[in-house]
């Protein structure tokens, strides 16, 4: 009786050990790479302050501040991120590049806003496009009356350097340098109309 009592704890033990170490186990499973922002929430409209700005385009009458941009759970093997918006509405339908900025430093977690928008010393910017010079971000520049455009804002991890690439490559191009070495991406989406 008391062999068969001490192999029923025995066995009791047993089982509670193998539910703590596949509750362990599920604990430890990596989380996603996950990209948020605090500018807007995933798939909401865009203000107009992230709106692109520019003189000889009537249909660039915001304030092109960049959004606030944060990413957690990188994998542990990046060495760098880049962040890429698109607009799969524009140009008629062909899309159109808004921003590519690659280099970023793997010990930054995110962008504050305004941050994109000019010049800075963390980001590696990619080629003028769509009449923005310089590479740097360029907000929603929708035509008028249309029904609202979708904005994917997308961060990739990279093993690449931060001074692994020069500047001013092509939303392509950069895409290209970038195959084999993309080790996760996220991204959220931005709808803006006039």
């Amino acid at each position: 009786m008391k062999f068969h009592r001490l192999a029923m704890l025995a066995a009791g033990f047993a089982a509670a050990c193998a539910l703590a170490a596949s509750g362990y186990a599920a604990d430890m499973k990596p989380k996603p790479f996950t990209v948020t922002s605090s500018s807007w929430k995933d798939n909401a409209k865009v203000e107009r302050k992230y709106a692109g700005k520019l003189a000889t385009n009537p249909n660039c009458d915001g304030d092109n501040v960049s959004p606030e941009i944060s990413w957690s759970n990188a994998p542990a093997a990046a060495k760098s991120f880049a962040i890429l918006m698109f607009d799969p509405d524009g140009g008629n339908g062909l899309g159109a590049v808004h921003w590519t900025a690659y280099g970023i430093p793997a010990s930054k977690t995110s962008l504050k806003e305004g941050e994109g928008s000019a010049p800075n010393p963390n980001i590696v910017n990619g080629a003028a496009e769509n009449g923005m010079p310089g590479g740097v971000y360029r907000g929603p520049c929708p035509p008028h009356g249309l029904r609202p455009h979708h904005y994917i804002i997308t961060v990739v991890a990279t093993d690449l350097a931060p001074d692994a690439l020069k500047p001013g490559l092509t939303r392509a191009d950069f895409l290209a340098a970038l195959k084999g070495h993309a080790l996760a991406s996220s991204s959220f989406i931005g709808r803006y109309a006039h």
